[in-house]
């Protein structure tokens, strides 16, 4: 049995707010640009933490979730923009990115620590 992995949860929790976000904005909002990038930025989070879990070393490890914690800035930037023009509420930004900052910090946690453990070998 596959024990608990906190950021391998909430990213593809995540990922599944993105994707609803994405259908509400193609169908309420009538937005076929900005909503493909938050798509694809919001589910690849989750997507490179998988490799990295699966990946082949502990460089390959750290460089998947580096990679996670840049897509998550960059949702964080699309949201930032779909509020902005109008797309998405107030309560709607707070609500996805205060997710998106909670991620991040888990994400910097991990890649720091790693680091500090690889430093060490």
């Amino acid at each position: 049995m596959a024990k608990y992995n906190i950021v391998q949860e909430k990213s593809f929790a995540f990922a599944v707010r993105i994707i609803n976000l994405y259908k509400y904005l193609q169908i309420e909002k009538k937005e076929f640009v900005l909503s493909k990038q938050v798509l694809r930025s919001g589910t690849s989070i989750g997507a490179n933490i998988e490799e990295g879990i699966g990946g082949q070393s502990d460089k390959d490890f750290l460089c998947k979730l580096s990679i996670a914690y840049k897509e998550t800035r960059e949702t964080i930037y699309w949201i930032r923009l779909l509020f902005a023009t109008d797309f998405i509420s107030d309560e709607q930004k707070n609500s996805i990115i205060n997710d998106a900052d909670e991620l991040c910090k888990i994400l910097a946690k991990i890649i720091l620590t790693s680091k500090q453990k690889s430093s060490k070998q």
